[in-house]
């Protein structure tokens, strides 16, 4: 009885489920989404290569280092990079003077407590320190942004997709709204203090175009000239690092493991071929398939006129 009444309930439940389904297939193709800027305008990130990409790809120091003059001169007044400390940038190929007066001239401190009155207080940071916020708390990140708060960047690499090549689409594809789009979608217009941008996902950005032009970084001699192309792959491969800062460890030890696999595999096949693939199957002594039992099913056929 309980079953019967567990099916009963069951085909009820899958039999709503279908007609739900079907109610809304049938709404959607009889009045179907209207289009959006966003899903007409948006536009998918560009191509981006860099020598830290594929399963041997290596990090370029020097671009490296070209991109963390360009987050410290340029990204960390808004942009916070908490979860890098000062001492890591020693992989970038600073040496451990360079890594002190980095973080000894940092120009935000590091929040600390005065041991005389055990009052709030800042100080100089030391190369164990993390990079500290620009600002002291969200709200005050927000009071200076337009409420909109500035994201930390030290994952931003791996929290959108396409990586570095979203961050380098955003940082380059700030441009004036189509007059198109403005006919076809007159209530999309940016919004004052919004600045267009497509490559992001409602079109309209908070932070202002942060690369303006040429020369806004001054590189050391034997650099490539700094455009705003150029600061934007520097500072996107910098931001690969900061998400990912043991890639080329994990590259290395990758492969070995993948060849270890592949030979083990190998062996383990070779193994079969050489053991089991020559054992001849056993024929139960009992069972359908005996001797025996195939026997007394032929007499019994025979007897019963039944041939074939």
């Amino acid at each position: 009885m309980f079953r019967w009444i567990a099916g009963i309930v069951g085909f009820a439940f899958a039999a709503a489920v279908l007609v739900a389904f079907g109610s809304d297939l049938r709404t959607y193709f009889k009045a179907p989404p209207e289009a959006t800027a966003e899903h007409e305008f948006h536009r998918e990130h560009k191509e981006l290569k860099l020598a830290s990409d594929g399963p041997f790809g290596q990090f370029d120091k020097q671009q490296l280092q070209r991109g963390f003059q360009v987050y410290k001169e340029v990204c960390s007044g808004c942009h916070s990079l908490t979860r890098v400390a000062f001492r890591d940038l020693h992989q970038l190929g600073y040496e451990e003077a360079e890594v002190k007066a980095i973080a000894n001239q940092w120009q935000v401190e590091v929040p600390s407590v005065n041991p005389d009155t055990g009052e709030p207080a800042t100080r100089k940071a030391v190369p164990a320190d993390h990079f500290p916020s620009p600002y002291a708390n969200e709200t005050a990140a927000r009071a200076a942004n337009n409420n909109a708060l500035p994201p930390d960047l030290s994952l931003m690499a791996k929290a959108r997709e396409g990586g570095a090549a979203y961050v380098y689409s955003i940082l380059t594809g700030y441009q004036n709204q189509p007059a198109e789009l403005l006919e076809k979608f007159p209530a999309a217009k940016t919004a004052q203090g919004l600045h267009y941008n497509p490559y992001f996902a409602n079109l309209n950005l908070a932070m202002p175009p942060p690369l303006t032009s040429e020369g806004q970084v001054t590189y050391a001699p034997g650099n490539p000239k700094p455009t705003v192309d150029q600061m934007a792959r520097d500072v996107s491969a910098f931001l690969v690092w900061t998400a990912e800062p043991n890639l080329q460890g994990r590259h290395k030890s990758g492969w070995p493991v993948v060849i270890f696999l592949i030979i083990a595999t190998l062996l383990g096949f070779l193994s079969y071929r050489e053991i089991w693939a020559q054992a001849k199957r056993k024929v139960p002594s009992k069972g359908p398939s005996a001797p025996a039992s195939k026997a007394k099913r032929t007499r019994t056929s025979k007897k019963a006129g039944v041939t074939g």
